[in-house]
């Protein structure tokens, strides 16, 4: 059993395992420091330091007083360790909204790169139509002049218009669009294009 003074009763209120403040209690017989620790939430070494008991002994004698700490150091041990807890799990939280914010912008990079290719191969086609055409429309006007002078009446015999086509060709149609219909349709029978057609020219005087 234990004796408390009158000076230390008032310190004994404990709020769970911690005590509320410092108080100072009366040994009794069968007492140890171990009991002292565990009814009063603090370590042995804490009550051992406080009242310079031998480490080595433990021991603590029936009627003398012995001030138990207020456990104030086991309370600061535990807030930090929770405040440390709090932070670990605060930079957990942090370094996966990192991560997946990295993923989320390599997702979107990974986008606008295929969309950038993309734009690249439609502006290569584009690029390579356009000298298609090109090419073919300066065939067709070079056959036209070398045939006609690109007019749609020269006659020639039986060569009609502006690509001195045969009037079986035209079949008695003899306007512009007619003969530029038909001899978009000879050439492509013929020679696949227009450059093709005049290649030919060249290399024989007619297509």
């Amino acid at each position: 059993m234990l004796m408390f003074t009158t000076a230390g009763a008032a310190g004994l209120f404990l709020v769970g395992a911690q005590q509320a403040q410092a108080a100072t209690v009366t040994a009794q017989s069968g007492d140890t420091v171990s009991e002292l620790a565990d009814k009063y939430g603090v370590s042995i070494d804490s009550i051992e330091k406080a009242n310079d008991i031998d480490a080595t002994t433990h021991l603590i004698f029936a009627g003398q007083n012995y001030e138990i700490p207020d456990g104030t150091d086991t309370t600061t041990t535990q807030a930090a360790t929770t405040q440390q807890t709090a932070a670990q799990a605060t930079q957990a939280a942090q370094a996966q909204q990192q991560a997946s914010a990295a993923q989320a912008q390599q997702a979107a990079s990974t986008v606008q790169q295929a969309a950038q290719t993309q734009q690249a191969a439609t502006a290569t086609t584009s690029t390579a139509t356009t000298s298609s055409s090109s090419a073919e429309q300066a065939a067709k006007d070079w056959i036209a002049n070398k045939e006609s002078g690109g007019s749609y009446t020269a006659t020639n015999g039986q060569y009609i218009g502006k690509y001195q086509l045969s009037s079986s060709y035209l079949n008695g149609d003899y306007s512009a669009a007619n003969q530029e219909a038909v001899a978009n349709n000879y050439v492509a029978s013929r020679y696949g294009s227009w450059v093709n057609a005049k290649a030919s020219w060249i290399a024989q005087g007619w297509y």
